[in-house]
């Protein structure tokens, strides 16, 4: 069996407010949505929002103080302008930007922001070269 990954759930402190977030940043939430979760197709990948403390109590671990925890999403978009741009929507739809764009070692340009819970995403422009 091949390892895929099909389905990211942040747990949130509240997915009403989550949500409003990600609708802000441009995703459409899903018809299967409810109150207590929610799901944006983001292509072949489902981002689902769920409470955090039910999120825990489902995979039978306890919840932790929320904070960096050691993954951060990523996403890539077509130029370093876009990464800009990418952040400064995030800023303006109640995320915190946690790091300017800027070029980077690897050869691309990067800058990261946080959602309402803290969770980090990476944008990120990397030019390939033939």
């Amino acid at each position: 069996m091949q390892l895929r990954l099909s389905l990211v759930t942040l747990g949130v402190s509240d997915v009403a407010r989550s949500r409003r977030f990600y609708e802000a940043m441009g995703l459409v939430a899903s018809s299967a949505s409810t109150k207590d979760v929610t799901f944006f197709q983001l292509g072949s990948v489902v981002l689902a929002l769920f409470g955090r403390a039910a999120l825990a109590a489902d995979a039978g671990v306890s919840d932790s103080a929320p904070g960096f925890s050691g993954v951060a999403l990523a996403w890539n978009v077509p130029s370093e302008q876009d990464v800009d741009a990418a952040l400064a929507k995030a800023a303006a739809s109640g995320g915190q930007i946690v790091k300017a764009g800027q070029k980077v070692f690897w050869g691309g340009y990067s800058g990261y922001f946080a959602d309402p819970d803290g969770h980090v995403w990476a944008v990120l422009w990397f030019a390939q070269r033939g």
